[in-house]
């Protein structure tokens, strides 16, 4: 299998997208590779119970790197894009931007509370591709 989905993002914050892939998979064994098509985004495995766990993520990546227009980013060269354009650049270098996920009988081996979210980095909506790839046994 192999295809493509689309997300439409608001804004910064973490979609969950367990569901849309979920819906593709085959009834087989194997493996998921998931990829974000974009250098300002991401993709993380991460709880889906407690909607704080999202909010307090989004927080702690604004802190660790914040916008290009605060003194603390005046280095940044690569600003033609707007202040959060070089930032979410940042975020994507250390977040992971593709999924491996084994698949047991058509479902993802995922842990109780977890789920898979697209994290965009940039304030304005974007529409977010995702390449998925399965592989069987």
């Amino acid at each position: 299998m192999l295809d493509t989905i689309s997300i439409r993002t608001s804004g910064p914050g973490l979609y969950e997208i367990t569901d849309r892939i979920s819906v593709l998979l085959p009834r087989q064994d194997g493996l998921l590779t998931a990829l974000v098509r974009h250098t300002s985004c991401s993709l993380l495995i991460q709880e889906n119970a407690d909607p704080d766990v999202q909010v307090d993520l989004r927080r702690y990546f604004e802190r660790l790197v914040p916008r290009g227009d605060t003194p603390d980013m005046a280095w940044l060269t690569h600003v033609m894009e707007g202040p959060d354009d070089m930032p979410a650049h940042i975020k994507a270098a250390m977040l992971p931007v593709s999924l491996g996920i084994p698949v047991a009988a058509g479902r993802m081996m995922l842990g109780t509370w977890q789920g898979i979210y697209l994290f965009e980095h940039r304030e304005r909506p974007h529409t977010r591709e995702i390449a998925l790839h399965f592989r069987g046994d």
